[in-house]
């Protein structure tokens, strides 16, 4: 914590220095129209630069807007040089236009382009995006340039994306918070009910374009997700024409493959997509020791499960859009998708149970047993959207409809039997357990320009979710299994969400301070038939701002809060008990109450000569009613009327509060022209209160590095490693999480075509982790050892032929813009 505030002095003193006023000269700007010299239309989205006179770099830049109109403000007095660029047109220079104290404003009038006689028959593009860009509201991960994510998914991507952790499990928090809102191209997915895991799973590489990271959502924000927002964005292509791309990628660990289509012709455009990938089979070594105490008896019980877990994971996705530009002012976009996914656990663990006589040490009982398990997981998912845009003849003025469904289908299947000596069946159960997900959102946002300063924002959304889900539970009993009534049930639950927000986006004193600050209500109401339970309605209001300080071109300082909520999910909530392990069974609870979260962030961002570039946060969030994890013993537990002795129980529970505080910083550096240098550092400390128990403060950091080296003749290298650190709990430690990769990329046929291989900690078998849990009277140690080394190949090919036309996209430099399909509807994120 003293780290922390000092580090928030430093920054808060340089942002006073650079807030004294200054003497100098009144500041001009520089105005003009683009036109096409040929047809006197205007050409919008033409690039204006400009350089002061003696330079060959320029130090701004804008683009045209639809009438041909551009503005560069905030010059001091000076000699300055300007050019006028746009493909298909001859670049335009004029030169010596000044400004001074007696002309502060300078305008060029109108500028013509000649275009250019001959088509282009190739036009390769130069400039390359970084693969990490910091914006006012949010982080931007682009992951075409990453070299070792080829082949791999999103969970693997993510593992390198600035303030976020991912575990070897695929779990995922952002700046330590697990409870994330995920998006797909700005709109929920059914896909991530179930299991977030293997959904990120299922989604490969080759398909993401970008990954935005949000740690403090604005008011047009879903104010679901104490943890932020992380929104996957597609690919999918706004050129002219017939193009597209495909991927293929085998390995020892993975295999995937990609294929997207896009085509547009005028004022019609299309894409389609699909891809499939599969985990290969691997096998899991696992060690569990329990040592409890009897407080009754006094007696000890150390049951030590030693055994191996074979899994596999597959699934594919595929998916198609449409839009269409109705007019210059209307754009109607339809999509739908299909997603499927399953997985299957399997394999024996041995089991010794040694009950000891705690004031003799003579044991009491030794029993050995060998359980078989078999769990099967499937998830069949549709999404469909349809949205419409309408601009108006006022810049920055436009209406945003949204409709999104999406429709879930999970089915699971467990089987568990016991052998006492290996000889007869003592025990066994079987479960069914289907289920079904749907989530329809409306959402409609409005924009209104009220001044050059100042914009309004207001919108409206509904959330309807529907979800049932039916548990079978059959038992052995002589050698078969019969229904078991006491553990046969379903239940379904109804969630829906009224929300409305007005936002508002401003800049005071002169352009010194940005910032954009609103207000969200949200009122959630809930039904379920569980037994015994009713879950009241409750509103929420949720405000939020963000401020920046840009002290010039190179250096900006930002402020921002959120208030955020985290709904329990049906996973939370679900009853069912998972008995899959006897000794280890978790369920959830209905009882939950939302969790409250409180982000606040201060950040500062510095570019330098040469493209290097540093973004330093300093964060702290303060949640309320937080819902944790919680194991408790059990000597017996009573479930349906079976008696299942020496049990650990896990279930979610609202512990108390949990504080975090914390520093994240991203680095790049252009070492040479030909090496680049990358690190992810976050360091956070969590604070929790538990009533009736101590309190715990776990100490955490995450540190990366990525070193890209471009050789001669397109070949380039890579080397990423990470490391996740041990962190202290409220009942025990999470595991050490370390690995790191190797990738190499040759890129030919003008680089449309490209060869990769890929390594991921080639000289260790395992990844061993070890984490422990302790209550009451128990204790317990969970070695898994799990295989990550992995070998892999990957080929990808661009196809088709581009055709550039003036078309200006959506600039998402603003805060909360809509994400890159253009479908708007930024309530309905």
């Amino acid at each position: 914590m003293k780290y922390f505030l000092i580090l928030f002095l430093l920054l808060g003193s340089v942002l006073c220095l650079n807030a004294q006023p200054r003497s100098e000269a009144p500041k001009g700007q520089i105005t003009g129209t683009v036109i096409d010299a040929a047809t006197k239309l205007p050409v919008d989205y033409a690039t204006i630069s400009i350089f002061r006179d003696s330079s060959k770099t320029p130090f701004n830049g804008v683009v045209t807007d639809p009438k041909g109109n551009f503005m560069i403000s905030n010059l001091r007095p000076g000699d300055y040089r300007i050019t006028v660029d746009f493909i298909g047109y001859q670049k335009k220079t004029i030169n010596h236009v000044l400004i001074n104290g007696t002309a502060a404003n300078a305008s060029l009038g109108t500028i013509s382009l000649t275009p250019i006689d001959n088509q282009l028959k190739t036009v390769e593009i130069v400039g390359k995006t970084p693969v990490v860009e910091n914006k006012i509201d949010k982080m931007v991960y682009n992951v075409a340039n990453d070299l070792t994510s080829q082949g791999s998914s999103a969970s693997e991507v993510l593992q390198k994306v600035p303030q976020v952790t991912v575990d070897i499990d695929g779990n995922v928090e952002l700046q330590g918070n697990a409870n994330i809102r995920f998006l797909i191209n700005g709109k929920p997915s059914s896909i991530f009910g179930a299991s977030i895991a293997d959904a990120l799973q299922s989604i490969p590489a080759s398909q993401i374009k970008s990954i935005e990271v949000i740690t403090s959502p604005g008011a047009k924000y879903d104010a679901n997700g104490t943890g932020g927002i992380i929104n996957i964005i597609l690919k999918d292509s706004k050129v002219q024409g017939v193009n597209g791309s495909f991927n293929l990628s085998a390995g020892t660990r993975r295999e995937n493959g990609s294929l997207n289509l896009n085509v547009r012709k005028g004022n019609f455009g299309a894409n389609a997509f699909f891809n499939g990938g599969e985990q290969i089979n691997s096998t899991t070594i696992n060690t569990i020791n329990n040592v409890s105490a009897d407080p009754t008896t006094g007696n000890t019980t150390d049951l030590l499960q030693k055994g191996n877990s074979s899994f596999t994971r597959g699934g594919y996705q595929s998916g198609i859009s449409f839009n269409w530009d109705i007019t210059k002012k209307d754009q109607l976009t339809a999509s739908f998708g299909y997603n499927h996914f399953e997985n299957h656990s399997y394999g024996p663990t041995n089991q010794n149970t040694n009950i000891f006589n705690t004031i003799t040490g003579d044991p009491v009982s030794d029993i050995q047993s060998l359980r078989n398990s078999d769990s099967r997981f499937t998830g069949k998912y549709f999404d469909y959207s349809l949205s419409y845009k309408k601009t108006f003849a006022k810049e920055g003025q436009e209406l945003d409809v949204l409709y999104t469904s999406s429709y879930g289908n999970n089915n699971s299947t467990s089987l568990q039997q016991d052998y006492l000596n290996s000889v007869n069946p003592y025990s066994g159960t079987q479960s069914f357990n289907p289920g079904t997900d749907h989530e329809t959102d409306i959402s409609i946002d409005y924009t209104q320009p009220i001044s050059k300063n100042f914009t309004l924002e207001t919108g409206a959304k509904t959330v309807i979710e529907d979800i049932s889900n039916t548990v079978v539970t059959d038992t052995l009993s002589s050698g078969a299994f019969v229904p078991n009534s006491n553990q046969t049930y379903g239940f379904n639950y109804n969630r829906k969400v009224y929300a409305y927000y007005l936002s508002a986006t401003f800049s005071l004193f002169n352009n010194f301070i940005n910032g954009k600050a609103g207000l969200r209500d949200e009122y959630t109401s809930t039904s379920a038939d569980f037994s015994g339970v009713h879950i009241p309605g409750y509103n929420t209001v949720a405000p939020s701002i963000v401020l920046s300080h840009k002290i010039d071109e190179t250096q900006s300082f930002k402020l921002s809060y959120s208030y955020r909520i985290q709904r329990p999910n049906y996973g939370d909530l679900d009853p069912f008990y998972n008995i899959s392990d006897p000794h280890n069974i978790s369920t959830g609870n209905p009882n939950l109450s939302p969790e409250i979260g409180h982000n606040y962030e201060f950040g500062y961002n510095k570019s330098f000569a040469q493209g290097a570039n540093i973004y330093i946060a300093a964060f702290y969030r303060y949640n309320t009613n937080d819902i944790q994890s919680y194991t408790t013993h059990y000597d017996t537990l009573n479930i349906g009327g079976t008696k299942y002795p020496d049990v650990y129980l896990n279930q979610r529970a609202n512990i108390g509060t949990e504080t975090t505080e914390g520093v994240s910083l991203f680095g790049s550096l252009p070492v040479t022209s030909k090496l680049n240098l990358r690190t992810n550092i976050m360091f956070g400390d969590r604070i929790t209160t538990n009533p009736g128990n101590p309190t715990v403060s776990g100490v955490t950091y995450r540190i990366n590095l990525n070193a890209t080296y471009e050789f001669a003749n397109n070949l380039t290298a890579e080397v990423f490693g990470n490391y996740n650190s041990s962190q202290r709990t409220i009942q025990g430690t999470r595991p050490v999480f370390a690995f790191y990769n190797l990738a190499l990329r040759k890129q030919f046929m003008n680089k449309k075509a490209s060869i990769g291989l890929t390594a991921a900690d080639p000289f260790s078998r395992y990844i061993n982790q070890t984490s422990t849990t302790n209550g009451t009277n128990f204790e317990q140690t969970n070695l898994r050892q799990v295989p990550f080394r992995s070998f892999g190949i990957t080929l990808s090919y661009r196809f088709g032929k581009l055709e550039f036309k003036k078309e200006k996209e959506k600039d998402d430099n603003n805060i909360d813009n809509a994400p890159a399909d253009n479908t708007g509807g930024g309530g309905g994120k």
